[in-house]
C-alpha cells in the first residue's frame, strides 16, 4: 500500500472516530484491559474498525492487525505471516492521555514484509500534521498543505547533556531503583505515555535517547524505522538489531553507537 494513501487512512479515522470523543467519554466509554493503566476507549475500536475496514477495501491482499484485535485475541500475535504484507495498527497510541483529556496522542500503522518494517507513519489528530517513512528514502514530517520537512536525530551529545525519554514500568520492580538512580546521570528524563510522540521528537532532533522495556509491533515497528532513517542507532539492550516479530529484548536508541554504548554500561543496566 501506498505510503500516503496509508496516511490518509489514519487521518480520516482520527478525524471520524476519534476527534469526535476527544473530551467526551464517560466512564461507560472508558475501560481497562490488563491494569488500571491500560485503558482502552471506544475511541480506539471503532477507530480500529473504520482502519482495519479502509486497508481491507484499498488492499484486500494485506494483513491488518490492530492493538484490540489483538488484546481480543493475543494468538494473532503468534500467526506466522512471513510471505505476506502485515499492516499494524494502533488506533489511540497515547490512551490513556486521550482518556485523561490530555492533547498527546496518536495514530500509527507499520507496514512489514518479509519480516522487516519497510514503511511507517505516526499522525498526530490534534496537530493534524504526521510522520513518515519508507526504508531507504528517509524520514520526514509532512503538513495538510503537502510541506515536508526532513527529520534528523539529534547530534551525539555527553552523558550530563542528554536528554531522553525511558519507560520504566514494565522494568522488574528489583532492577528498578538501579536504573532510576542511573538516570541521575543525565541531564533530562521525560516520559509521554505515548511512544507516538516520542518518536517524534526523536526524529525531530529533541531527544538524546528513547529507552522501551515492553515491546509490541503496534507501538515500535513504524518509530523504529524513522529513527534509523533520521539517522539514530537502535538496539535491543544485548545489541541486536530490533525486528516487529520480536516482542522481549528492550529497545535503546541514541544518536550513535557510542553513545547506545555509553547509555547501556551507565545508565540502564538491566
Amino acid at each position: 500500500m501506498n505510503i500516503d494513501r496509508l496516511t490518509a487512512i489514519l487521518r480520516e479515522a482520527a478525524k471520524t472516530e476519534i476527534m469526535p470523543r476527544f473530551r467526551k467519554l464517560d466512564d461507560g466509554s472508558i475501560r481497562t484491559k490488563s491494569h488500571v493503566h491500560d485503558l482502552v476507549t471506544e475511541a480506539d475500536e471503532g477507530a480500529e474498525r473504520a482502519i482495519t475496514a479502509a486497508i481491507n477495501a484499498a488492499a484486500p491482499h494485506m494483513v491488518v492487525i490492530g492493538e484490540e484485535a489483538v488484546a481480543a485475541n493475543p494468538k494473532l500475535l503468534e500467526a506466522h505471516f512471513e510471505n505476506e504484507t502485515v499492516i499494524y495498527v494502533d488506533p489511540v497510541d497515547g490512551t490513556w492521555n486521550f482518556a485523561a483529556g490530555l492533547p498527546l496522542f496518536a495514530v500509527m500503522a507499520a507496514v512489514v514484509q518479509k519480516g522487516e518494517t519497510v514503511a511507517g507513519a505516526i499522525y498526530d489528530p490534534i496537530g493534524d500534521d504526521w510522520i513518515m517513512t519508507e526504508r531507504g528514502c528517509g524520514c520526514f514530517q509532512v503538513f495538510p498543505d503537502g510541506r515536508m520537512v526532513r527529520q534528523k536525530f539529534a547530534e551525539p551529545t555527553p552523558l550530563a547533556e542528554m536528554a531522553g525519554t525511558a519507560s520504566v514500568s514494565y522494568v522488574d520492580r528489583d532492577k528498578r531503583p538501579a536504573i532510576l538512580s542511573n538516570l541521575a546521570k543525565i541531564h533530562t528524563l521525560a516520559a509521554y505515555r505515548c511512544a507516538g510522540h516520542e518518536y517524534r521528537l526523536g526524529a525531530g532532533g529533541s531527544l538524546d535517547f528513547l529507552m522501551y522495556n515492553r515491546l509490541m509491533p503496534w507501538d515500535h515497528a513504524a518509530g523504529t524505522l524513522m529513527m534509523e532513517e533520521a539517522g539514530a542507532y537502535v538496539a535491543h539492550f544485548d545489541g541486536s538489531a530490533y525486528k516487529p516479530s520480536h516482542l522481549t529484548g528492550g529497545l535503546l536508541i541514541a544518536s550513535d553507537r557510542q553513545c547506545w554504548d555509553e547509555l547501556r554500561r551507565e545508565v540502564f543496566t538491566i
